[in-house]
């Protein structure tokens, strides 16, 4: 069964892709850019050359359009456990532009996390220095004249809390690995479904939930279209267990108070 996608593409109609083979979800697309919907549990971009992954499927659906070999540049990624919204290039000169504003700061990257324990101050900052563990592919929070160490600073803000769940806002200045999951469980505030950074009673309250992967969600991400100028800005609902308590609430404040 097809879907029909309305693209910006001139001179083109819609486009249509098989949606029930392919787990990437298109949300836009145009002559440069592509924003997909990642499903918690698929890899953005597999080191195993035979795991199907949102980059393969990306090339996969583009080679059918343009008969060739298509480029994908990877601006940024979410862990494989984590849903949410990501950008994509479909050229050089925009996968240059969008790198930029990745490292100025100006792509604006927010995210809703839920984790086990509510802190006592209920908005604030978190900074702190890591370092990456390329053997056990953790992060790890170290002081910071660490050899290697790099800074690393979110926000965060209490948004609601439902039946030993607490919602949390978050917006990450920089783009460390595992960042926004080593900084919370550091903070005591360990995310739910977390396999890596969790301690045991948030593992254990996680799976009696039934929370099969880490409650982590990019809500929403904004950029200056490469090439164009324009702002553009997408959101999307957290699908995974442990947002349920709070749907109907984000739905009705989804990215209405920014960080």
């Amino acid at each position: 069964m097809g879907k029909l996608l309305g693209s910006t593409l001139k001179g083109r109609g819609p486009i249509v892709y098989n949606e029930d083979k392919m787990k990437t979800e298109i949300l836009y697309e145009d002559a440069d850019v592509i924003v997909i919907r990642k499903l918690a549990g698929f890899p953005t971009e597999s080191a195993k050359a035979t795991q199907l992954d949102v980059v393969s499927e990306l090339r996969n659906y583009l080679s059918t359009e343009q008969n060739k070999k298509p480029y994908i540049g990877v601006v940024h990624r979410l862990d494989q456990p984590v849903e949410g919204l990501l950008v994509f290039a479909k050229n050089k000169k925009a996968a240059a532009g969008l790198t930029k504003q990745l490292e100025e700061g100006s792509l604006n990257k927010q995210y809703y996390a839920v984790a086990f324990n509510q802190p006592s101050v209920q908005e604030g900052v978190l900074e702190d220095y890591l370092i990456k563990d390329p053997v056990k592919k953790v992060a790890k929070v170290v002081t910071a004249d660490t050899e290697g160490a790099q800074k690393a600073s979110l926000r965060y803000r209490v948004v609601a809390g439902i039946q030993g769940r607490v919602l949390y806002a978050i917006r990450i200045d920089t783009g460390r690995f595992h960042q926004i999951r080593v900084q919370m469980a550091h903070a005591g505030m360990p995310l739910l479904g977390d396999q890596k950074y969790a301690d045991e009673a948030t593992k254990i309250y996680a799976k009696h939930l039934g929370i099969r992967n880490v409650a982590l969600c990019a809500f929403q991400v904004g950029f200056v279209h490469p090439v164009n100028g324009k702002k553009l800005v997408f959101t999307t609902l957290p699908r995974g267990e442990a947002f349920q308590p709070f749907v109907d609430l984000i739905g009705k404040t989804l990215g209405n108070r920014p960080l």
